[in-house]
């Protein structure tokens, strides 16, 4: 991955914590958002930077609005 495309590393921690608050797995995440479950964690541990469709399906599965997601992103510092 280029420095350009690097993934932010609030989107990962984001959806983990979203994920783990609704107590649900990475697997019913993935199936339900129409990806793998290896592409779901390697997102949520920022080594992969995911499409904007794919962020819109993942805040679905977690039944959560785009809003809801990027304010969790936000509130985390950047490192």
């Amino acid at each position: 991955m280029s420095p350009r495309e690097s993934a932010d590393p609030r989107l990962g921690r984001a959806i983990r914590e979203l994920r783990q608050a609704a107590g649900v797995t990475q697997e019913d995440v993935a199936y339900h958002a129409g990806i793998s479950t290896g592409s779901l964690s390697r997102i949520e541990c920022s080594l992969a930077n995911p499409s904007w469709t794919t962020v819109r399906r993942i805040a679905a599965a977690l039944d959560a609005s785009l809003g809801e997601l990027v304010a969790a992103v936000e509130k985390r510092p950047e490192r």
